[in-house]
């Protein structure tokens, strides 16, 4: 374990510092502590991966550079959820595509008449982020289903679980994006439009929180891992839970604003900044210790048996503009 922290703790000062989604540390002690806090009826085998994924904490981040640009225009929605966007799409489709097309069809709405708000009434400004998490998620099912299977024929399950290695670091990348309220909110780099608690338009806010303060305070999974609580053994549809958990964070971005008037990030010991640093990153890392263990109940049962499957004409929720039903819930 003191490896571990440690490694979690030194992360930043290896990686060239870069102000995008919590920074290297707090990437990196959200994924520590969510794998230290699995427990012993969950996926274990993920322990022995713990410095690998906390190394790979950002790698989601290193994909949207901008001569990458197929990579980058995937990559980029992934990690918002600006949820005053599309305040006008309820309920939120299943399918990635579906809620793209949505967008699409309200841009073409409102282009003439609100050229402004339709600007960013797009993939780009509304965000992906929790069909990236399922998309992952789901990954992360049918690996560690191939790690109970090698493992009940006798057989080396090493290269499953370091597959299940690799989308977890995705996961937990998008999981600790969603614990920032800012991930969650057109707010996200500045406040804009009205502002009557007159809180900055400095777009420096976003790094100054969520990377410089982390930096400053040292942050390590053993100051987090005390605040995660018990594991949930999540009930309900894990699309549902994820968008709830996201509501839940982006209803602290204004408490976020209200912090930075103090000293703009700039007091290391403000004890509540610290607080909650502490708490959305104890919320990331426990929501992402609940999904993987969610993840290796399910992968104890066969996949479903879904019929008509979700590419089937017959199917009454496939959608000819996609190609495909939304995904079932489950």
């Amino acid at each position: 374990m003191r490896h571990i922290l440690a490694a979690a703790a030194g992360l930043a000062l290896l990686v060239p510092h870069a102000a995008l989604a919590w920074g290297e540390r707090g990437h990196a002690v959200i994924d520590t502590a969510a794998i230290e806090a699995i427990p012993d009826d969950g996926p274990v085998f993920l322990k022995k991966y713990a410095d690998y994924i906390a190394a790979s904490a950002s790698q989601p981040d290193s994909w949207r550079g901008n001569a990458e640009g197929f990579s980058k225009i995937i990559e980029d929605p992934n990690h918002g959820w600006f949820r005053e966007q599309f305040t006008f799409l309820k309920p939120i489709p299943r399918s990635r595509y579906e809620f793209v097309l949505a967008l699409y069809d309200r841009h073409q709405q409102i282009k003439d008449s609100d050229p402004q708000t339709a600007a960013r009434t797009n993939v780009r400004w509304t965000g992906t982020l929790p069909y990236a998490a399922m998309e992952a998620y789901d990954r992360i099912v049918v690996c560690m289903r191939q790690v109970r299977k090698l493992a009940s024929q006798g057989r080396d399950p090493k290269f499953a679980e370091q597959n299940c290695a690799f989308d977890v670091a995705r996961l937990g990348h998008y999981i600790g994006d969603g614990a920032n309220p800012m991930h969650n909110s057109i707010h996200s780099d500045g406040w804009r439009g009205d502002n009557p608690e007159g809180f900055t338009t400095d777009r420096s806010v976003h790094g100054r929180f969520e990377s410089q303060f982390v930096d400053k305070i040292g942050l390590t999974a053993a100051d987090i891992l005390p605040r995660m609580g018990a594991p949930a053994r999540q009930r309900g549809d894990m699309f549902d839970l994820v968008l709830a958990y996201l509501e839940e964070s982006g209803d602290k971005v204004a408490a976020v604003y209200r912090l930075e008037q103090r000293d703009g990030f700039a007091d290391a010991a403000d004890r509540d900044v610290r607080e909650m640093v502490y708490e959305r990153a104890a919320a990331g890392a426990a929501m992402l210790r609940d999904m993987l263990c969610r993840a290796w109940v399910e992968s104890a049962n066969p996949p479903a048996d879904v019929k008509p499957a979700p590419l089937d004409f017959d199917n009454p929720a496939f959608n000819s503009a996609t190609g495909s039903a939304p995904a079932a819930p489950r």
